[in-house]
């Protein structure tokens, strides 16, 4: 099938999501100008560069009161959030952070989670959580929508802390099946990391002149 996304696809549901899947999930903690703590998963999410580790999170659509999300809000106002990992362990925990919370409501104290200082930024991590990047907002963008009912807004942040449990750890290298990441797929579906493989680097010998 071909379509053209401006004007519809004919299916059940909207494909685009299952297209591009696995997506890690960025479970961002971020604390508001006013001092109240945040946290909220989101399936956009990414390392989009090492140099430095820079990644990215977008938040679409808004709050039901039709106000902005939290997330983008306090990133930007503050200039700091932390990407936590989502494992499959605390998927349950993970999938009720994601509830519209009104701003003074705090995810950790709902869902039951455990908080650690962090070292760098104010945010909050998540303590059971294996891994957690401690990022410096960068940019904040609004991208085009053709809905304005569902804004798109894409925020950059600098890694500039990073923890991982040394229990994740094998032979100097973090051990997948000891994480145990989880991902978005499309609809209502996630995954964890099943089998894989290794490819050696192709690298072209280049003439000399």
């Amino acid at each position: 099938m071909f379509y053209k996304p401006d004007e519809g696809h004919g299916l059940a549901h909207n494909p685009i999501a299952a297209c591009v899947s696995p997506r890690p999930i960025g479970w961002i903690s971020t604390i508001s100008a006013t001092g109240h703590h945040n946290l909220a998963p989101f399936s956009y999410f990414n390392l989009v560069h090492n140099f430095p580790p820079t990644v990215m999170f977008s938040c679409n659509g808004l709050k039901p009161d039709e106000s902005p999300k939290d997330s983008w809000v306090n990133a930007r106002d503050t200039g700091e959030f932390v990407y936590n990992v989502a494992t499959f362990p605390l998927r349950e925990a993970l999938n009720q952070s994601s509830t519209a919370w009104d701003i003074e409501v705090d995810e950790f104290e709902e869902t039951g989670l455990k908080t650690l200082p962090s070292e760098l930024v104010k945010p909050m991590r998540v303590a059971a959580s294996p891994i957690q990047f401690e990022c410096r907002t960068i940019e904040v963008k609004h991208l085009p929508t053709n809905r304005p009912e569902n804004p798109n807004t894409v925020v950059f942040g600098e890694v500039v802390g990073v923890h991982i449990d040394e229990a994740c750890l094998t032979d100097g290298m973090v051990d997948y099946d000891k994480v145990q990441h989880i991902s978005r797929l499309g609809y209502l579906d996630f995954a964890t990391i099943g089998s894989r493989f290794q490819l050696p680097r192709v690298f072209v010998k280049r003439e000399q002149d």
